[in-house]
């Protein structure tokens, strides 16, 4: 059996990831590294949710910490707008890092799970930093998945996010409230 290192950004996704691997005979060590998740308890429960599931299914679960709230602001303050990008590629070179420097076979994300992503950009990354670390991408489109994923997760009663993970993706989510209370607070 093949051992991939796959980078978890939440059990939800992984949801949509682990059966269609190990239907293939490709046994997932779940990675945890996630420096965009703001703020800390959206991070913590994210996390906490994916280490709780993890054992009930077999599940091998490596977690790198790190909380990286001033990196990532400071990486993404000058052009908010395309932040995705560098969230994409910091967290998948690290990934590929891992993979490489713990002799994992290849390594892969549920980022490519989410029908909300910039697919190509995910596997841009990915194939960028599988040559400069040595570490094979294992891609797969796991999007079918996702809404079975989901389904699932929420049947299990698995912490479901309301957003990407950044504090700008949260304003984002909740951007339509935000201009309605706006307007309510104006006319006062």
């Amino acid at each position: 059996m093949k051992t991939v290192l796959l980078h978890c950004c939440c059990a939800p996704c992984s949801m949509s990831c682990i059966d269609p691997l190990r239907a293939e005979g490709i046994e997932p060590t779940a990675f945890w590294y996630n420096p965009n998740i703001h703020p800390w308890k959206e991070y913590q429960a994210r996390r906490d949710c994916l280490l709780e599931y993890a054992p009930t299914i077999g599940l091998e679960v490596r977690v790198q910490e790190d909380y990286g709230l001033r990196n990532f602001v400071c990486h993404v303050a000058g052009d908010i707008d395309h932040r995705c990008a560098y969230c994409y590629e910091h967290r998948i070179e690290g990934t590929a890092k891992y993979a490489a420097e713990h002799g994992f076979a290849a390594f892969t994300t549920t980022l490519l799970s989410s029908l909300y992503q910039d697919h190509e950009g995910i596997v841009r990354a990915a194939e960028q930093y599988a040559a400069q670390y040595g570490a094979e991408f294992l891609y797969r489109d796991f999007r079918p998945n996702f809404r079975e994923g989901n389904r699932r997760a929420r049947e299990l009663g698995f912490y479901m996010q309301k957003y990407c993970g950044c504090v700008f993706s949260e304003q984002d989510r909740y951007q339509k409230q935000i201009d309605r209370d706006k307007a309510k607070f104006a006319e006062t």
